[in-house]
């Protein structure tokens, strides 16, 4: 009585596979459920676990996997079956606490408690929205600390869509209006610290990852409001009930309004929405977006390796920068082939190689492949697991599978390489000594020319903080202490302090690199013998990649050398131009710069002094509406500053007016937009008129009801867009005039 035998919807994996599909593994399985009782879902006696009522929880699934799907009910046995069996580890914890759900269990219920603390009223804790944020929350909090960022790409934006989801359920059923994401991640870390102590650790850098994301949103989340009050008031006006799908996927899209927000925004205005037009338009997107990615060259090589079953690669690259060996396969146009000729194109697989391939930051080797026969140019390696693929052209003669070759690196190439490797081992290492121990590296760059090496840091790093790294980095390459490779388990390795990088795969057994003395890390890739042979480091520059990563270029070695030369011929030259010693050049930059100031003030207080001694012509030269003064000028070379006081010295002289000024400004086009107070009152709207004349420059504009700007690079529409704002502003006029009763 307490075995149901259900049909292939249930008892399937994946779901109703034999007739939906999808091909591949497959098979039937069987679930173990606790019954919560009769008390519990839909009370019909007849209730099993196929019910959705929530009676019975399914705690534990094994999945037998024996056939392979090739069609709608054709199903093959697998030449090799198994068992993949799993436990709900926290449905089980409920059942074992006497809780009706996951989400009431001891970890999640301080959680949900913060949660519910941190509300703008007081909160239901039991409602599915807030047991949804909780569920974000937690997930955003592993996330982060195993080095997933907030971003528009890959895993990062699941992230950045779990934290936006849950601001905004957030605002409409908690009616928390600012940031607070970021005040649970101290309760969740602290919940989950005993089995995983590395988010303790953590703790501050995930929260202020949060609270830029947040920050940034409800930034984001202002603006797109703004714009979707504008439009559904200008549709309102026309008479219009809907927000079309197009209009509605550009506030998604293009404005960041997330579904949630859109939805209640779009309600709370009493007005309707094309929900198959947006979904429509939502898929188009999609499509779009699968059709234009760009498959890398390591996915084909991905999928040679895996479809024809390649053997492993010996490597042996960092012993030595030659080694002779045989052709074990050979590929023309992703087919397997049996020789190759001169002015082919082909992909080789070695038993043995001493070319590097791409893995871990550091690029693939280049170099020369030699038979009795032939000459293979390798332009580049690939490595998929522990193969490596050698991507390269036939220079001369015929080479065969199983021919016996000589392989040879690029050793002058592979050793710029190495330099700069090792070069970023010790920049991380130095980093978390100056910046703290928050740093981790998010990516990194290693060719030949130089190294790029990306982290997680909040802020801008300043002059003297980069001049401390370097001074550091550079510290450590001259004590030329000896650099260890060691194999040792992971466990192990981690236990010594060795960091490790989330993305990477890594193997029972790994190869710890340590260099100088400082550095510690789980690393595949070739390394000097000694940090003294990087030579010279210096950083070129630093920047921001995304939001909480700051990315620093370096070079090593005699690019080093000949970075700082250039930059001495630069100090030479300057020196040169102002007629001054090197070491009298701030000086007399610094009295020039004032100077400058000094003559920008006095051309700036003239070009004023002229502007007020015109501003009677201009007004008497405008057109009027309706007794409204419509005043559009192009006024030459002003910057934005001055811009905003003509504007402010037309306003009081004129009332009631309508001031647009336009100009050019260091190539950029800056226009402006004024209304007295009283059009304002009577409804009017800067940003209305300058939003569609800002596109003929170019650019985009925006503001409050009673001034607004916009700024372009189009310096040839500035003449269209000052013609267009005479037509917007009638319009606005129009649109606004008032209404017989």
């Amino acid at each position: 009585e307490r075995i149901v035998k259900l049909g292939a919807k249930e008892n399937f994996w994946p779901a109703n596979a034999p007739i939906e599909g999808p091909n591949g593994p497959c098979g039937p399985c069987s679930e173990i459920f606790y019954d919560l009782g009769e008390g519990i879902g839909c009370g019909n006696p007849e209730c099993s676990p196929a019910c959705d009522c929530g009676r019975f929880v399914e705690i534990w699934n094994l999945v037998f996997t024996q056939f392979n799907r090739q069609g709608k009910n054709k199903l093959a046995a697998l030449p090799s079956k198994n068992i993949d069996t799993g436990m709900g580890l926290e449905r089980t914890a409920a059942v074992l606490q006497g809780k009706p759900n996951n989400f009431e269990i001891d970890i999640f219920e301080k959680i949900i408690k913060k949660i519910g603390d941190l509300a703008g009223s007081s909160p239901n804790l039991t409602s599915p929205n807030i047991k949804v944020i909780a569920d974000h929350i937690r997930a955003v909090t592993f996330a982060i600390a195993d080095g997933v960022l907030p971003s528009n790409v890959y895993r990062g934006y699941v992230i950045r869509k779990l934290i936006r989801r849950a601001i905004s359920l957030g605002q409409h059923t908690l009616d928390i209006t600012k940031a607070y994401l970021y005040k649970v991640v101290p309760t969740v870390t602290r919940t989950m610290k005993r089995p995983y102590p590395e988010l303790e650790k953590k703790r501050e850098e995930i929260a202020q990852v949060v609270l830029a994301e947040e920050r940034r949103f409800h930034k984001a989340l202002e603006r797109a409001t703004k714009y979707a009050e504008e439009i559904i008031a200008e549709l309102k006006k026309q008479g219009k009930k809907e927000l079309s799908g197009q209009e509605a996927f550009k506030l998604y899209d293009t404005y960041g309004l997330p579904e949630e927000t859109l939805k209640v925004l779009i309600a709370s205005r009493n007005f309707g929405l094309d929900a198959e037009g947006f979904a429509r338009e939502l898929k188009l997107q999609r499509d779009a977006s699968r059709q234009a990615s760009n498959i890398s060259e390591s996915v084909f090589v991905a999928n040679l390796v895996s479809k024809f079953k390649l053997k492993a690669t010996r490597f042996v690259g960092d012993k030595s920068c030659s080694v002779k060996t045989k052709v074990c396969a050979l590929f023309k146009d992703d087919q397997p082939a049996q020789e190759a000729k001169e002015k082919d194109q082909i992909k080789l697989a070695l038993e043995s190689t001493p070319f590097y391939g791409e893995s871990g930051g550091q690029i693939g080797d280049t170099g020369i492949i030699k038979s009795k026969s032939a000459t293979i140019e390798i332009l580049d390696t690939h490595k998929i697991d522990q193969v490596h693929l050698h991507l390269g052209k036939v220079i001369s003669g015929t080479i065969k599978v199983n021919d016996k070759v000589e392989a040879q690196i690029n050793t002058q190439r592979r050793q710029d390489i190495i330099r700069n490797h090792s070069a970023t081992h010790l920049l991380q290492a130095i980093l978390r000594k100056v910046l703290g121990e928050h740093v981790r590296q998010s990516g990194s760059w290693v060719g030949p020319d130089k190294l790029r090496f990306d982290f997680t840091h909040f802020w801008a790093l300043n002059e003297r903080q980069l001049a401390r790294i370097e001074e550091l980095v550079n510290q450590q390459i001259k004590q030329d202490k000896k650099s260890e490779i060691l194999q040792m388990n992971f466990e192990e390795a981690q236990k010594a302090g060795a960091l490790a990088f989330f993305g990477e795969k890594y193997q029972e057994k790994v190869r710890v690199v340590k260099i100088g003395g400082i550095s510690q890390e789980l690393c595949g890739g070739t390394h000097v013998s000694s940090a003294g042979e990087i030579g010279m480091f210096k950083i070129i520059s630093e920047s921001s990649v995304a939001s909480g990563i700051r990315r620093i270029e370096a070079v090593t070695a005699k690019q080093a050398y000949e970075v700082i030369q250039e930059q001495k011929g630069n100090l030479k030259e300057l020196a040169q131009t102002f007629g001054a010693g090197q070491e009298d050049l701030p000086e007399r930059i610094d009295a020039l710069l004032i100077k400058i100031k000094q003559l920008d003030k006095r051309l700036e207080d003239s070009r004023l002094k002229n502007f007020k001694s015109r501003i009677g012509k201009i007004i008497g030269d405008c057109e009027k509406v309706a007794e409204v003064k419509i005043i559009i000028q192009k006024i030459k070379s002003v910057d934005m500053k001055l811009l905003r006081l003509m504007v402010d010295l037309l306003k009081q002289k004129a009332q009631p007016c309508v001031v647009v000024l336009g100009s050019v400004w260091e190539e950029k086009v800056l226009i402006v937009c004024g209304l007295s107070s009283e059009l304002c009152s009577q409804g009017l709207d800067a940003t209305k008129i300058i939003r569609p004349i800002a596109s003929d420059v170019q650019g985009s504009g925006g503001g409050r009801a009673d001034f607004a700007q916009a700024g372009g690079r189009n310096v040839q529409g500035l003449k269209e867009a000052l013609l267009r704002a005479q037509e917007a502003i009638k319009k606005e006029l129009k649109d606004n005039e008032p209404r017989p009763s």
